[in-house]
């Protein structure tokens, strides 16, 4: 399939004193990250919400404390590193241990977003985040972008990836909201069935048709 030409993109617009904030999710295996990564070929910048909450959770004292207090002093090691398996180990058979634990990251990862859109000059911008519509987080952006593929196929990437088990990957996407519920909530749907090229190109056709 061939590439759509810079030429037939819309002209960009002047930028805006508010640029408008697409959100972008997609469950384990869906692609979103792949997709992510085009758009900033497009030339739109992109916040990684979930790789700066990796992050935060190392830089921030406050929020440490708040963590260890919560699940306990083996959320950081020796070095005062996140113990992201421990956390994990945790919280996954305990919802409302993971609200808690949400309730005290996404605050300040909300903080880090708002300050990173202050550097930015394009007319759109993009809040990569695996828990847009968890979080409600799609009510605050312009519009929002769901990539989704057959389970079957997102399966076989993560097993592939990150060589899990069947089991192990059932378990995971049992966790997450339902394909079903994001697609009613989503404002454009990416449909990542088929190939790389496939893939860059309706993401740059959905990209660029966004006013």
């Amino acid at each position: 399939m061939e590439e759509l030409h810079s030429e037939t993109q819309k002209a960009e617009p002047e930028p805006l004193s508010s640029p408008k904030i697409i959100g972008l999710t997609g469950g384990i295996g869906s692609g979103k990250t792949t997709v992510a990564k085009f758009i900033e070929e497009f030339g739109f910048p992109v916040y990684y919400s979930d790789d700066r909450a990796k992050d935060i959770v190392n830089e921030n004292e406050a929020l440490k404390a708040k963590i260890k207090e919560l699940l306990g002093e083996e959320s950081y090691d020796a070095n005062g590193i996140y113990n992201r398996k421990f956390v994990a180990e945790k919280v996954f058979t305990n919802q409302n241990l993971l609200e808690q634990l949400n309730q005290i990251i996404h605050p300040a990862v909300r903080l880090d977003f708002e300050d990173w859109i202050k550097k930015q000059t394009k007319y759109l911008i993009f809040k990569e985040t695996a828990l847009l519509f968890e979080l409600k987080l799609n009510k605050e952006c312009y519009k929002s972008i769901l990539v989704t593929a057959e389970d079957n196929i997102r399966m076989k990437r993560v097993m592939d990836r990150d060589g899990k088990t069947y089991r192990e990957v059932q378990a995971i996407m049992e966790k997450q909201m339902p394909e079903k519920d994001k697609i009613k909530l989503a404002d454009c749907i990416i449909y990542n069935n088929t190939n790389l090229e496939d893939l860059k190109e309706i993401t740059e056709k959905i990209v660029f048709d966004i006013e």
